[in-house]
């Protein structure tokens, strides 16, 4: 399985990823083993997560979500699904 994720950091930045072993990435970036966002802003915080059956489908939710702004991100982790659409920048136009 794969997962796409979202870490909360120290500084309240969100980073975005994906993985296939999510348990072994979360212990890499809590031990700042990831030379990325993270490993100046720890410690971090498991948000969020999605599982999916291949990597490259984890991977391309996670460029969609690293697009999104701060406020979808937060509407996506609380589960808030109706707040998403009205969220895009399409929608605010």
């Amino acid at each position: 399985m794969a997962h796409m994720y979202i870490l909360r950091c120290r500084d309240g930045s969100y980073y975005v990823g994906s993985t296939r072993d999510l348990d072994r990435r979360l212990e890499q970036h809590a031990a700042g083993a990831v030379e990325s966002y993270t490993s100046s802003r720890l410690p971090v915080e498991l948000v969020f997560a999605e599982e999916y059956e291949r990597i490259d489908e984890a991977y391309a939710r996670e460029k969609q979500v690293q697009g999104w702004g701060r406020a979808k991100r937060e509407a996506l982790i609380r589960g808030d699904y109706e707040a998403l659409a009205p969220l895009s920048s399409r929608a605010r136009r």
